[in-house]
C-alpha cells in the first residue's frame, strides 16, 4: 500500500520516493500560465495542501532541477505536457510561518529579518554566488536593506519568487494587537517596506514571476499601494480545486488504501462519513464541485486501523484543531459583540447572508461583511448560493468546523457570563456516556438558569438547543447529529457513539417553557414526539439508546427519560 502524504510538503521527496500516494495537481501549472498574469496570490484555509503545490512550482521552474525533471515529473500531467517555461527561472523561496509573536515586536522583527536573510543566502549559494557576497548579508540587519543589496547583485538573473504563508505571523499579531499590525504593514513598517522592495524588483525585470500563498487578504489589503501588483486568483472558477481534494481524488485515495486493504468494508458508508466530516468547501459557485480539506483526509488515511478495518479514534488531528483555535483569535478583530452575533446566527441557522469584501481598511469600522469575509477566508464558512445585490448565503462547510464552532461558543458563553464549570466538561460527558446523566444535567441547569434570567425575554428554544449542543460538542467519542432528518421527523439531538464500546447512545428532544405555556401540554407533546421517533427503523437500529425529554425554562432544566 502507498504511503500517505501527511505533514510532508517537499514535492521532490514525494515524487522520487514512489511509495507515496500522490494526487496529481500539476495540470494547474498549465492553467496558471494560460491566464497570462505574472504575479499571483492564492488564498486558502490552513491545511489545504498549499505548501506542497508551492514546492511543485519550485521544482518545475527551477533551472537547477532541469537535470532531474524527468525523474520527478515523469508520471505527472505536466511531465507529459510540459510548457515552454519549465526549468527556466531561478527560485527565491520565502516561508514566514513559525515566527513566535509572544516574544514581542522586537523579536518578531529579528525573526522576520533572519528568515529573509536565510532565504537570500540559500539563493546565492544555490546559484553559485561567491562566499564574500553571501557573507555580506550577515552585516545587514533590516529585511528591506537585505533585499535591496540582494537585487543589486542578482540584477541579471530571471527570478521566480515563491512566498509560503505570507500572512501567518501577521494574522497572529492582528489577533492580539491592531496597532502592532498596522505599524508593521503601514507606511514605514518593516513588512510593508519588504514588499515595496519586491514590487520595485518586478519593475526592473529581475523578478519575472511571483506566486504567494496565504489564508486571508487582510495583510495584502493593508499594504495598499505599497504592493498592488498581484492578481488574486483565489475565487476564480478555474482554481477552485487547485488545493484540497475533489470527490474523485478522495475516491482514488480510498481505492489505493482502505478499500484495497479492507475489501469487505461498506464503501458507500465510509465515503458518506468522510463527506460529512471533511468536505463542503466551495470557492466559486460555478465550479460545481465541493472540496475536501486535503490534510484532514490524509490524516484519516494515515491513522486508519488497517489491521482491524476501523476508523481513527479521533477524526480531527489535535495539531489541526490547535491551528484552527489559534486562528479563531481573529474573531476578536473589530467589534467583538457584533462578531459574536454573527457566530450566534451561524450556529443557530447553519447559514448567514453577507458579501465578500474586495478590500479591508482596518483604519475604519470593521463591519459585519468584513467579519464574514474573514471567516470565509479562514474556512469557517463557505459559499452556498448567490443571492442578489452582491450578497451570498454562506454555510458551515462540514462537521469538523461545526464542532469547532460549538467548542468556541461554549468557551465564549463561559467567558461572557463569568460562568464557572464545576468539573471539566469532558468528565461530565464521560459520566453521561457511562449512563449517569446527573453531572451533565447539573451543569446544563446552571448555565441555562444563568443565561435565561439575564435574557429572559429573548431566550428561546433555539438558544436552549444551541447551548446544549455547545456543551455536548466536547464529547469526541460521540457523533452529534443536530436535527437529523429521519423519515421527515426531526429529533433535536442524537448522540451516537463513534466506537461500539461507548456504553450509551442518546436521543434528546428539547422543549422551552415560557411563563404562559401549559407545562403538562408541552411535556406531553415532547413525550409523544419521542415515542414517534423511537418507532422509526433508523432509530430502532441504534443500539443502547436512551431517550430524554429536556424541559427548559428560566428556572432550569428538567430531564425526563422516555
Amino acid at each position: 500500500m502507498k504511503k500517505i502524504i501527511y505533514g510532508e510538503s517537499n514535492f521532490k521527496k514525494v515524487k522520487i520516493n514512489s511509495d507515496y500516494l500522490y494526487i496529481d495537481k500539476t495540470n494547474y501549472i498549465e492553467k496558471l500560465e494560460n491566464i497570462n498574469e505574472s504575479f499571483l496570490i492564492f488564498l486558502r484555509p490552513r491545511r489545504f495542501g498549499k505548501s506542497l503545490f508551492l514546492s511543485t512550482l519550485q521544482y518545475y521552474y527551477d533551472e537547477n532541477s532541469a537535470h532531474e525533471f524527468d525523474a520527478i515529473f515523469n508520471d505527472t500531467y505536466i511531465g507529459q505536457n510540459p510548457t515552454p517555461l519549465k526549468s527556466s527561472y531561478r527560485i527565491l523561496f520565502f516561508e514566514f510561518s513559525g515566527i513566535n509573536i509572544d516574544a514581542g515586536m522586537e523579536e518578531i522583527y529579528k525573526r522576520f529579518t533572519f528568515k529573509t536573510r536565510i532565504s537570500l543566502s540559500r539563493y546565492l549559494d544555490d546559484y553559485g554566488y561567491s562566499r564574500e557576497e553571501i557573507a555580506r548579508l550577515e552585516s545587514i540587519n533590516s529585511p528591506s536593506s537585505l533585499l535591496e543589496y540582494f537585487f543589486e547583485i542578482v540584477k541579471d538573473d530571471s527570478i521566480y519568487i515563491l512566498i509560503d504563508e505570507y500572512d501567518q505571523f501577521a494574522n497572529a499579531i492582528l489577533a492580539y494587537s491592531m496597532k502592532d499590525f498596522l505599524d508593521i504593514v503601514g507606511k514605514g513598517g518593516f513588512v510593508r517596506s519588504f514588499y515595496e522592495v519586491l514590487k520595485s524588483a518586478t519593475q526592473t525585470g529581475v523578478v519575472q514571476k511571483m506566486f504567494i500563498t496565504g489564508v486571508t487578504p487582510i495583510t495584502l489589503d493593508s499594504l495598499s499601494s505599497g504592493f498592488n501588483i498581484v492578481s488574486n486568483i483565489s475565487n476564480e472558477e478555474t482554481f477552485n480545486g487547485m488545493a484540497g481534494f475533489n470527490q474523485n481524488e478522495v475516491n482514488h485515495s480510498l481505492e489505493k488504501t482502505i478499500f484495497q486493504k479492507c475489501p469487505t468494508l461498506n464503501q458507500a458508508e465510509l465515503l458518506e462519513k468522510l463527506k460529512v466530516w471533511y468536505n463542503g468547501y466551495q470557492f466559486n459557485l460555478k465550479a460545481n464541485e465541493k472540496i475536501y480539506n486535503a490534510t484532514l483526509v490524509n490524516y484519516f488515511l494515515s491513522k486508519y486501523d488497517y489491521k482491524r478495518c476501523q476508523e481513527p479514534t479521533k477524526m480531527l488531528d489535535s495539531n489541526v484543531a490547535s491551528d484552527y483555535k489559534a486562528i479563531m483569535k481573529l474573531f476578536h478583530i473589530g467589534n467583538r459583540e457584533n462578531n459574536y452575533k454573527v457566530l450566534e446566527e451561524l450556529i443557530e441557522n447553519n447559514s448567514i447572508r453577507g458579501s465578500i469584501k474586495d478590500r479591508y481598511d482596518l483604519n475604519r469600522e470593521f463591519t459585519k461583511d468584513d467579519f464574514i469575509t474573514l471567516i470565509y477566508s479562514m474556512g469557517f464558512i463557505t459559499l452556498e448560493e448567490e443571492l442578489f445585490g452582491g450578497e451570498y448565503r454562506f454555510r458551515i462547510p462540514n462537521y469538523v468546523i461545526k464542532m469547532l464552532y460549538f467548542n468556541y461558543f461554549a468557551v465564549e458563553i463561559k467567558r461572557r457570563n463569568n460562568l464557572t464549570f464545576e468539573n471539566d466538561i469532558k468528565t461530565l460527558l464521560v459520566d453521561l456516556a457511562l449512563g449517569d446523566e446527573e453531572p451533565f444535567k447539573k451543569q446544563l441547569n446552571e448555565v441555562i438558569k444563568t443565561l435565561s434570567n439575564r435574557d429572559h425575554v429573548g431566550f428561546s428554544e433555539k438558544h436552549f438547543q444551541v447551548i446544549t449542543l455547545a456543551l455536548l460538542s466536547f464529547a469526541e467519542f460521540y457523533f452529534i447529529d443536530s436535527q437529523p432528518e429521519l423519515d421527515n421527523k426531526y429529533p433535536d439531538i442524537l448522540l451516537i457513539g463513534r466506537d461500539p464500546k461507548v456504553p450509551n447512545n442518546y436521543l434528546f428532544e428539547l422543549k422551552w417553557l415560557k411563563e404562559k405555556d401549559n407545562y403538562e401540554k408541552v411535556k406531553q407533546e415532547g413525550i409523544t414526539q419521542i415515542e414517534g421517533y423511537m418507532k422509526l427503523d433508523k432509530v430502532r437500529a441504534i443500539p443502547k439508546l436512551r431517550s430524554f425529554l429536556l424541559l427548559g425554562s428560566k428556572d432550569g432544566v428538567e430531564f425526563l427519560e422516555v
